[in-house]
């Protein structure tokens, strides 16, 4: 049985171009024109073409409690919730929300498949300028670390692939 659950429906046919652990340059990025370097250290779940315009609710993968929310460069709106996986905490990044579409506040518990929020628009400030996509990364840990990329392969060990823990 999975662990953790799906950030948004069809998750699994949404990982089309940044996968975690792909090392991304803006030569080789397969997203155009490319801002960024280093190992992706989460997973991108892209939006269908008629969702565009279109709300797309992002859920919460695990039981646990909202460490952050607020905008950050390079996301526009983020939250970070604090979960537990195997009796180890960790952190959740969801990044590339709306935040006025977040009811809730840091403090606050979230239940597995409970509905966060929505997508920001695309190329707005609730995206931090990027296309609609949702960045889903896992940090080991308590601490709150929202790098979309580490600039190490060694790095990257402190981070999980979510998409492992969700497919089994």
């Amino acid at each position: 049985m999975p662990v953790f659950g799906l950030p948004l429906e069809q998750a699994e046919e949404r990982i089309t171009k940044k996968k975690f652990g792909q090392y991304i340059t803006s030569q080789n990025s397969p997203v155009q024109p490319e801002k960024f370097r280093g190992y992706h250290t989460g997973t991108d779940f892209e939006i269908f073409l008629e969702e565009l315009n279109a709300n797309v609710p992002v859920q919460a993968i695990c039981d646990g409690k909202i460490a952050l929310k607020k905008t950050a460069t390079g996301y526009g709106g983020i939250l970070v919730e604090n979960c537990e996986l195997d009796n180890q905490l960790i952190t959740v990044i969801y990044g590339h929300l709306k935040l006025a579409s977040i009811a809730k506040k840091a403090g606050d518990t979230l239940a597995k498949g409970e509905e966060i929020g929505i997508l920001g628009k695309a190329f707005s400030a609730e995206t931090s300028g990027e296309r609609k996509h949702l960045h889903l990364g896992v940090h080991k840990g308590s601490a709150v670390d929202i790098r979309g990329y580490v600039q190490k392969e060694a790095e990257l060990a402190n981070w999980l692939d979510a998409v492992r823990n969700m497919f089994l």
